[in-house]
């Protein structure tokens, strides 16, 4: 079965608190911010791409996608973006990475999408090395509804979301490819 158009949306609307506070997808990696390395990664696999950001607007920008904001102050989250996203999104499938993970998998959207086109999930979660990674995963942009409600209810967690809906787990081989760059000695395990 063919893929259907997918969108992407980039969150970088955190804190950044393990990185001093410091906006994450700006933060340089081999002299370009970390966003721009999953833009990279992301941009062959999808159809339309959005990111997720509440500070720096203006950088986000100039990478020359559009720019959403969570709708509430105060740093909600990573369903805060999504739930913006999924608002925004032009296509029924939607893809969510975090900034900071620069070695997403070339295959990463044909892997998380299989198991939506067979019926089997409304969400596709990917798990390497023994780890789920919540936060990167294609969901129904149908759910936008059903997640507003949650948030909305207090909720925060994404995996407990994605709980209350069909949910298959996609295993990825390597491991590293999921790796986030939480804090600033944590690039320097990026060597070229």
């Amino acid at each position: 079965m063919a893929q259907p158009p997918i969108s992407a949306i980039i969150l970088a609307g955190g804190a950044g608190q393990r990185m001093g506070g410091q906006d994450k997808g700006l933060v340089k990696l081999h002299d370009l911010p970390l966003v721009a390395h999953v833009l990279a990664r992301i941009r062959p696999q999808v159809d339309e791409i959005l990111i997720s950001a509440n500070r720096n607007l203006d950088d986000y920008r100039a990478l020359g996608y559009a720019v959403v904001t969570d709708a509430s102050d105060g740093f909600q989250g990573p369903l805060a973006g999504v739930l913006a996203g999924l608002r925004a999104a032009r296509h029924e499938w939607v893809l969510t990475v975090p900034c900071d993970t620069p070695r997403l998998p070339a295959d990463l959207v044909q892997q998380l999408a299989a198991p939506l086109l067979a019926g089997h999930a409304e969400i596709a979660v990917a798990s390497a090395g023994g780890r789920t990674h919540p936060a990167i995963m294609v969901c129904a942009r149908r759910l936008v509804d059903d997640l507003d409600t949650y948030l909305a209810e207090g909720g925060r967690a994404v995996h407990a979301w994605q709980a209350r809906h069909r949910t298959a787990t996609v295993g990825f081989a390597e491991a590293a490819a999921f790796v986030n760059v939480n804090q600033p000695e944590d690039l320097s395990g990026y060597a070229n």
